[in-house]
C-alpha cells in the first residue's frame, strides 16, 4: 500500500468515526442508544478507503423507539 493509499484509508476512518459519533449523539438526543454502534471492523481491517458503520444489535424496546422516531420524522417532511 502506498503512502497516498494509506492516507486515504486513514482519512476514511476518521470521517467514519466522526459520522458514527454524530449519529450516536443524534440518537441520544431522541433517547435512543445503540450499544454496538461502531465502525465495521472487517472493513477497517481490510483497509477500505470508505469504511462502513455497523449499527449493531439492539433490544426490542430500542427497536420500537427507533421505529417510532423514524415514523415521526417521516411525517414532518
Amino acid at each position: 500500500m502506498t503512502d497516498k493509499e494509506l492516507e486515504a484509508v486513514m482519512d476514511g476512518i476518521q470521517q467514519a468515526e466522526a459520522v458514527r459519533e454524530e449519529l450516536g449523539m443524534a440518537l441520544a438526543g431522541v433517547g435512543i442508544t445503540l450499544p454496538s454502534l461502531a465502525l465495521d471492523v472487517p472493513m477497517v481491517a481490510a483497509c477500505h478507503a470508505v469504511p462502513l458503520i455497523d449499527l449493531g444489535r439492539c433490544n426490542l424496546a430500542t427497536a420500537r423507539k427507533l421505529a417510532t422516531v423514524l415514523r415521526a420524522a417521516g411525517t414532518t417532511r
